[in-house]
């Protein structure tokens, strides 16, 4: 071979049949491959000249960061979480999990890494920490309009769509997209996929319930109904605001779904301990971990060039159909 130095780990990989990532584990001594095929591994590397570079930090691991700050998203947080551990124990490959909202932290992950997963709301000096570094980052979270950066993420805008054609399927006219605190990007979203339904509708109305979420539905629900609006359904922008108003109208004395029909988001674990339980819209948390970090794999074997376009993957939610829904009954 006349260049020794320029064997790559990818070409013993090759060689051999299997994956970069435990020939980099074979080499570097470390666990999880078999003698055997560490040896066969090391008579591979040898035959082809592979010559191993000086001591450095491990540039194979991904790093997962989360912003530490986002409390509302912790359960979808953990289902994203399952989803890129599971597929990165199918293919031997190490994880670091790191929860941060510093941007000089983010910055000293990107230098030990191979590239990065942003989870949630990350300011923008982290991101932009994240991508001086010059690894491979995918964003698993909200992005800017058209910015260059790769990302995969639920479908909320489709999901309010979805929600208002169910809702008007059941005969519900008078409709109110409970909000609660404003200023969450993925619920903006679902109330946008939600009117965009329903305004072609001369027949079905949206009503919009912003409050402070500690104790404030009653209020606004009663200032809906002295303004002589008074919805048959809500469609609440997240499981928990959801619990909240189910919980809310059953101690006003409303039937549901006899009387009024609520709708969630998220499918978390209380949508199932409630009575009823909730009808609610599902996110696969665990799906967009894993393609997340099959995105970002790829992105490390072909990086992105330059003025080549970003990626955006979307995985498809879907309507979890359980008692808290049900159709419009006759006035």
């Amino acid at each position: 071979m006349a260049v020794r130095d320029r064997i790559t780990l990818q070409q013993i990989a090759n060689e051999v049949g299997l994956s970069k990532y435990a020939v980099s584990r074979s080499l570097a001594g470390k666990s999880g491959v078999s003698e055997e095929t560490r040896e066969r591994i090391k008579e591979a590397a040898h035959r082809l000249g592979y010559i191993k570079p000086p001591s450095q930090p491990d540039q194979q691991e991904i790093s997962l960061i989360f912003h530490d700050l986002d409390v509302i998203n912790s359960e979808l947080h953990m289902q994203l979480q399952n989803g890129v551990q599971r597929e990165a124990h199918r293919l031997d490959l190490p994880i670091r999990i790191r929860w941060t909202h510093n941007p000089a932290q983010v910055a000293e992950l990107a230098r030990m890494s191979a590239g990065l997963l942003l989870v949630g709301a990350h300011e923008r000096a982290s991101i932009e920490a994240a991508n001086a570094s010059g690894v491979p980052v995918v964003r698993l979270g909200w992005v800017d309009a058209l910015e260059q950066a790769d990302q995969v993420t639920g479908t909320d805008h489709e999901a309010g769509q979805a929600v208002a054609r169910y809702l008007i399927e059941l005969g519900h006219r008078t409709i109110a997209y409970v909000y609660g605190t404003p200023g969450y990007r993925g619920r903006l979203e679902r109330f946008y996929g939600a009117r965009e339904i329903m305004e072609k509708r001369d027949d079905v109305t949206l009503h919009v319930m912003e409050f402070e979420e500690q104790g404030g539905f009653v209020d606004a629900f009663k200032a809906l109904k002295a303004g002589g609006i008074h919805p048959t359904a809500f469609f609440c922008a997240h499981d928990g605001l959801a619990l909240t108003v189910v919980s809310e109208l059953l101690g006003l004395g409303y039937r549901i779904p006899d009387e009024i029909s609520v709708i969630g988001f998220g499918d978390f674990s209380p949508a199932t301990q409630i009575s009823p339980q909730l009808t609610t819209v599902r996110v696969e948390g665990q799906e967009i971990g894993v393609v997340g970090l099959q995105l970002l794999l790829e992105r490390i074997r072909s990086p992105k060039l330059p003025d080549g376009p970003a990626r955006r993957v979307q995985i498809a939610s879907r309507i979890i159909e359980r008692r808290s829904a049900g159709p419009r009954k006759a006035e």
